[in-house]
């Protein structure tokens, strides 16, 4: 197995470094899906990537029907609507990746297509889309890339080998995952705990290493997911070093995804982060009180940028 064709579903902020690495490739046959208005306004305007403009081919799922490999990197709420997409782009032999935040998108991809064409993944990479729709992002170092493998750590499967050559060759740093639902649980944990008290507070990240109160948010936050993974005999309860953010080169003045959205005015996606926290620890019978506050306060903050307290 080889992949020769690859298509990517949300050319947003990580869609963007997925982009840059693949456009214009002589070895890859690369595509943006896309339908409608969508797909008009990238193939006038293409992307702005770092500073450097690139006119990626976009192409409906008709179009791209049979790619070999597809990228799945819209935001969370819009995945279900993206599903007939993915269908009609697929075909018996094309592997899907979601590279969606949460823990879930694997399982929602698969309610149109079979679990063996559904690859699970994660990805750690510091990406941003400003309010203009320009893209950045900071080339991924140690312990950082897209994360991937079969649950199970089965790793030396045709499939695993062939994904891992084509990120390889394309520059696109990746690491075969001998664990791939603890990191993705790991990276849900992340997000949650960190994106979420940015978020309500409107601060940089560097308020995680300056203030204890942020950090108590932080920690409680976190506590929660650790006991919810647990439920499920998923052990994330190790400190991952990016908490700290003293030492791991982030600017302390990053803004991560969620306030990012809620400074452009975009929908967060709160409902996959404390709204699936609090929805499984019903389920498992964990009490979630941070993430049942945080979720409120990040739909209130939504509701604010929607002029529904506008009241003169």
């Amino acid at each position: 197995m080889i992949i020769h064709s690859a298509a990517l579903l949300g050319a947003g902020a990580i869609g963007g470094y997925i982009a840059d690495k693949l456009a214009g490739r002589e070895d890859v046959d690369f595509c943006i899906l896309a339908e409608g208005k969508r797909a008009q306004q990238l193939k006038a305007q293409g992307l702005t990537v770092n500073g450097r403009h690139i006119c990626p081919a976009v192409k409906t799922p008709a179009e791209a029907r049979g790619t070999d490999f597809i990228i799945a990197a819209r935001k969370y709420y819009s995945l279900r609507d993206a599903l007939p997409m993915i269908a009609a782009a697929a075909d018996g032999h094309t592997q899907v990746m979601s590279l969606l935040n949460g823990v879930d998108s694997e399982e929602i991809i698969g309610e149109v297509l079979p679990m063996r064409q559904v690859m699970h993944a994660v990805i750690r990479i510091t990406a941003q889309r400003a309010s203009d729709g320009t893209l950045t992002y900071d080339e991924p170092g140690r312990g950082m890339g897209i994360f991937f493998g079969e649950p199970g750590g089965r790793n030396e499967t045709e499939r695993i080998q062939a994904v891992r050559e084509f990120f390889t060759r394309t520059g696109i740093l990746c690491r075969v995952s001998d664990n791939i639902l603890r990191d993705i649980w790991r990276k849900y944990a992340l997000n949650v705990c960190m994106n979420i008290p940015q978020a309500i507070l409107g601060v940089g990240i560097g308020a995680n290493a300056d203030s204890p109160d942020m950090a108590a948010l932080r920690d409680g936050l976190r506590g929660e997911i650790i006991a919810i993974a647990a439920a499920q005999g998923i052990d994330i309860s190790a400190r991952d070093p990016a908490i700290y953010i003293k030492g791991t080169g982030i600017p302390y003045r990053s803004r991560y995804s969620t306030l990012q959205d809620l400074d452009a005015g975009r929908p967060t996606e709160i409902d996959m982060l404390c709204g699936t926290a609090v929805r499984l620890g019903r389920k498992y019978g964990v009490p979630t009180p941070y993430n049942e506050m945080a979720y409120h306060c990040i739909r209130v903050l939504e509701q604010k940028n929607a002029g529904r307290f506008d009241y003169d």
